[in-house]
């Protein structure tokens, strides 16, 4: 083959792969403006029926929970975290930290404020846990009680809790969470609404740029840091049109590890979280999907769209790759774990759509994406491609990015409108365009090392999770 025939066929294929990658960004971000189109009558009848919440009504009939907080080096947010379940609106409920086997103060924090003392106890010991080294219990809250066990991980610490659970309902959450007092009321309402109900998860937001004192969120602001504000339309769009376009559908594949709510026999029937997986809390819920599919028992799982839960994002590029790398392993880890609800006679949406779409958008999507960049970006350099085409292909593949985080911002403010400032909702516009020029591409290329990481079964590396806590007021 001459120069010039293999610089045409270079050509050729850097032209196919070009279109084979907008046609790709075209399908996938037409699933998720369906998405969006299916949120928004779902949002509307929620806006419409819960407009009076706000107001007193007769509480009684909710179940006891039972609200389960695994930590492991929480120091500096296991106080406000703790302080803000004590003050949930809520009739019976238990709290149970988990200390796993922290090397810092966690459990010291603990003991100091909440006046915790040792008492003799047994946990039932039906899902597999490392050993617990003590029970404590609080003094000054009655319904506060703390685990204090070896190292196992986030999964085994949960399994642990739901061993000395005493509630039919327990709530999976996160050290570093701050609930909205009202969040246990609305997360438990679909199993009110439905008895076949087995599990809801909430909508979690970033309490980076935010004030909480005394365990209460008390003001809603930006992040200063601008990561972390790329990071807020990022959780606009996965939770108000990511899970609840797939809600009305049964078909909600992830319930966040942040705050989750769960029957927790039905949790105990699959056998508990699993051990062997970075992203325990995606593959619990697909495996209830596909158990409880192949068996023919009816349930549900379902979205709620408040946002309930308040969470520490990460502020710095180390801690964020290696958080996104995770995320993306643990997803691949969640769909290999359970390949039989795929296509399955009985799947219904959960298995003939939401599966293949996180298999071929979500799963495979970083790897479609870097290798477009890519292929744009050396058929730039070297000529193969003419501007007219380069700067085409580059405007389609961003105005794609553009107009979903837009919507995702449209979706928030025709609802919660947690940002009623003219000034926030400017910035809000700016960081959903800005985010779309190197953010997202570097987030592709962390995903993309995260599923390689998966595929190539390299050694699972947790990390820390390195806890700024800014937006924690002093004594808080």
């Amino acid at each position: 083959m001459s120069a010039l025939d293999w610089l045409l066929a270079t050509e050729h294929f850097l032209l196919s792969l070009q279109w084979f990658f907008i046609a790709y960004l075209g399908l996938v971000n037409g699933g998720y403006l369906l998405l969006n189109l299916l949120s928004i009558p779902t949002l509307a009848r929620y806006m419409a029926g819960h407009s009076l919440d706000r107001l007193p009504h007769q509480r009684g009939f909710e179940p006891p929970v039972s609200l389960l907080v695994p930590a492991y080096n929480e120091e500096k947010t296991i106080v406000a975290s703790v302080r803000s379940l004590l003050q949930l609106e809520y009739p019976r409920y238990e709290v149970i930290v988990v200390n796993d086997g922290s090397k810092d103060d966690t459990m010291g924090e603990l003991i100091r404020e909440f006046g915790l003392v040792e008492f003799p106890a047994a946990a039932w010991a039906g899902l597999p846990s490392q050993p617990i080294r003590r029970f404590m219990r609080s003094l000054r809250y009655p319904q506060l009680r703390v685990l204090d066990k070896e190292n196992g991980g986030k999964a085994d610490a949960l399994n642990a809790g739901i061993n000395a659970a005493r509630f039919p309902l327990f709530c999976a959450m996160d050290a570093d969470s701050v609930l909205d007092p009202r969040a246990l009321l609305k997360v438990v309402q679909p199993f009110i609404d439905d008895p076949l109900t087995i599990a809801s998860g909430g909508t979690v937001r970033l309490a980076n740029g935010c004030t909480v004192s005394g365990g209460v969120l008390e003001r809603v602001g930006l992040p200063r840091s601008w990561l972390a504000r790329f990071q807020v339309i990022e959780y606009l769009r996965a939770f108000l049109f990511g899970r609840l376009g797939w809600s009305p559908m049964n078909a909600v594949l992830i319930i966040s590890g942040a705050f989750g709510l769960f029957r927790r026999t039905a949790v105990i029937d699959a056998g508990g979280y699993r051990t062997d997986t970075v992203g325990e809390d995606m593959e619990l819920v697909v495996r209830l999907h596909r158990l409880n599919r192949i068996h023919r028992r009816p349930y549900r799982i379902t979205y709620v769209p408040d946002p309930i839960c308040w969470t520490e994002a990460p502020e710095t590029t180390a801690v964020l790759r290696r958080q996104r790398s995770r995320w993306q392993r643990g997803l691949a880890e969640s769909l290999a774990a359970n390949p039989g609800l795929l296509f399955h006679l009985r799947g219904g949406f959960a298995g003939w759509l939401a599966f293949p779409f996180f298999v071929l958008f979500e799963l495979l999507g970083p790897l479609v994406e870097v290798v477009g960049y890519a292929s744009l970006l050396i058929g730039g350099v070297l000529g193969l491609l003419s501007p007219e085409a380069f700067w085409t292909f580059l405007l389609l593949a961003l105005s794609f990015g553009i107009l979903l985080s837009v919507s995702a911002l449209m979706l928030e403010e025709m609802s919660f409108r947690l940002f009623p400032r003219g000034a926030q909702l400017a910035r809000l516009v700016m960081i959903a365009i800005l985010e779309n020029f190197g953010y997202r591409q570097m987030v592709a290329w962390w995903r993309l090392r995260g599923l390689l990481s998966w595929l190539f079964r390299t050694r699972r590396r947790w990390g820390e999770m390195t806890r700024v806590a800014s937006w924690r007021r002093e004594g808080s």
